[in-house]
Order: structure tokens, then C-alpha cells, then sequence
């Protein structure tokens, strides 16, 4: 009998990020005080379901966002280094229009490609260690569920090569809010569907719902 599978990805809750840089690998960013409410609604959110494995990116603000999942359903976390944040170059730094970083001309070799991208890790090597974290997780507990935090760029891009869509994209249209859920269904070993939620999205602050912050 083919067992059905379900890896649930949540990206982590909102990050204390006073400065407004790119954070990315860097250690201590913590969850800020909503993030941790929001990582205790997607805790909230998973009452009931067959979950019997839990998976976290090593950043810290992932393993806080898995802390109240762990604690509610009583279940060991493992670390997975393929499920960490993106590589990039501004790391950091701050980054967006009108805050000078993409008016430094020691930046725009950087900027250069941004099909590739010429910033950071290539997408396809982001796509690639993600379906290999996702497919890790499955074996975990075939025929359960299984839950695991990431971040928001390489949820966006797995979720991208899943449907077969281009990989380069613009970040403004991500579909991947604070503390949102991502689920990969699978028929053995075998991907068979995705499905998006929100748990926490009443709590998410207007201006995050419009804006794009880079490495969250």
C-alpha cells in the first residue's frame, strides 16, 4: 500500500531587526515578541494532526519557532543544515531602494544577474538541498506528518520548482508570509500536491503584509 505523506515547512515568525539589515546566516537574530506569538499560533495549529517528526533550519530564530511546537507535541527537534537561510552577499547590510546600498558602485558587480543570482546562491542549488531536506524529513515518518522551519527564500524557491515554475521571480510577489505553512504532499516518494496556509496572518503587521524584507 502506497503511504501518504505530508511535510508541513513553516517559514519563522517575525524577527527583532531594529537596524533593518539583511540578516541572513548571521547568528543572534532572535524572534522579536510577535514572533514569538506567532510561533506559538502555528503551534496552536498543528493540535490534532498526526505530526511524528519535527526538522529546524539551525538559525536561531527557526529554533524558536519551533520551541512551542516541540513543547506542545512533545516531540524531539533534529537539525538539518539544508533547510538554513540562503548565502548572499549583503548580508549584513542594508538593502532596498533608498537606503544606499544599490547606489554603491562596489555593489553593482554584484547585481549584475539577477536570473542566477549574481548575489547569492544559485537558486537551483537552494531548490535542490530543500527537496533533499523535504525528502529526508518524509523517511522520517512515512505515512505521517512532519514539520519543519525554514525561511522564506528557499520555501519560496522549492515551492517554485515543485509547480515548475521560472525560479527568478520577484520577492514583492512571494507567497510566503511570517509564520505561513507550506505543505508538500507526497504518494511514497513521489510529490503530489502543495497547499498553503496562514495561521498566524492576523497577527502579521500591516506594513510587513506590503513589504519585502530580504533573508527573513
Amino acid at each position: 500500500m502506497t503511504q501518504h505523506t505530508i511535510v508541513h515547512v513553516v517559514r519563522h515568525g517575525e524577527v527583532h531587526n531594529p537596524g533593518g539589515v539583511l540578516y541572513g546566516r548571521l547568528p543572534d537574530f532572535h524572534l522579536s515578541e510577535l514572533g514569538v506569538k506567532m510561533a506559538e499560533r502555528v503551534a496552536e495549529s498543528f493540535a490534532g494532526q498526526d505530526v511524528a517528526a519535527l526538522v529546524s533550519s539551525p538559525l536561531e530564530r527557526a529554533q524558536e519557532t519551533m520551541a512551542p511546537i516541540a513543547a506542545a507535541l512533545d516531540l524531539p527537534v533534529h537539525i538539518d543544515e539544508r533547510l538554513i537561510e540562503t548565502e548572499n552577499y549583503f548580508e549584513g547590510k542594508t538593502f532596498g531602494v533608498g537606503d544606499g546600498s544599490l547606489r554603491r558602485p562596489e555593489h553593482w558587480p554584484k547585481l549584475w544577474n539577477p536570473f542566477r543570482p549574481s548575489w547569492g546562491e544559485p537558486y537551483e542549488h537552494i531548490a535542490a538541498r530543500m527537496l533533499a531536506a523535504a525528502a529526508a524529513a518524509r523517511d522520517l515518518a512515512p505515512g505521517r506528518e512532519i514539520v519543519c522551519v525554514s525561511h522564506q527564500l528557499p520555501i519560496w524557491t522549492v515551492r517554485q520548482k515543485i509547480e515548475g515554475n521560472h525560479l527568478w521571480h520577484d520577492p514583492r510577489k512571494r507567497q510566503c508570509g511570517l509564520a505561513s505553512i507550506t505543505s508538500i504532499r507526497y504518494e511514497g516518494e513521489k510529490i503530489r500536491g502543495l497547499s498553503y496556509r496562514e495561521p498566524a496572518a492576523d497577527l502579521v503587521p500591516v506594513k510587513a503584509r506590503k513589504n519585502f524584507t530580504a533573508g527573513a
